[in-house]
């Protein structure tokens, strides 16, 4: 049965970040400045903490060795609007979310924290967004 390893990527200031801890292998954290970058510098980090682990002898979960695990990302509300950033604006977003420009803002600079069905809302335009996108071509 494979394992899920859960890393949840948030924006702070200005990068990407990334952290996941398994008790007894240790913590592994990246940032980065783009979100395909932090994936790979996290899988990298993770093959070569476990390496390292199995060099110095330490005791590693065999599911860890054998590599019986997929990698499950989560991006914060945060992440996921610097992400949209680049295929659209907050203005943009905000007309298509209802949500103000100034809080859609402190969502994005992670100063606020939207509720679970402001993220809703959020996702939800962003699909929005993309299918008009999809509807040019």
């Amino acid at each position: 049965m494979a394992h899920t390893v859960k890393v949840d990527i948030t924006w702070t200031e200005k990068n990407y970040c990334c952290g996941w801890g398994f008790e007894g292998v240790g913590a592994i954290l990246c940032t980065n400045k783009t979100i395909d970058g932090i994936k790979h510098d996290f899988e990298e980090s993770l093959r070569f903490h476990i390496e390292g682990m199995i060099e110095d002898g330490d005791e590693v979960p065999q599911w860890l060795i054998d590599g019986d695990y997929t990698i499950e990302y989560t991006l914060s509300a945060a992440a996921m609007l610097r992400e949209a950033e680049r295929f659209t604006t907050m203005a943009a977003i905000s007309r298509a979310t209802g949500i103000n420009p100034k809080l859609l803002s402190h969502y994005a600079n992670g100063i606020k924290r939207p509720r679970p069905q402001q993220l809703q809302r959020i996702k939800a335009a962003l699909c929005v967004i993309g299918a008009q996108l999809l509807n040019l071509g």
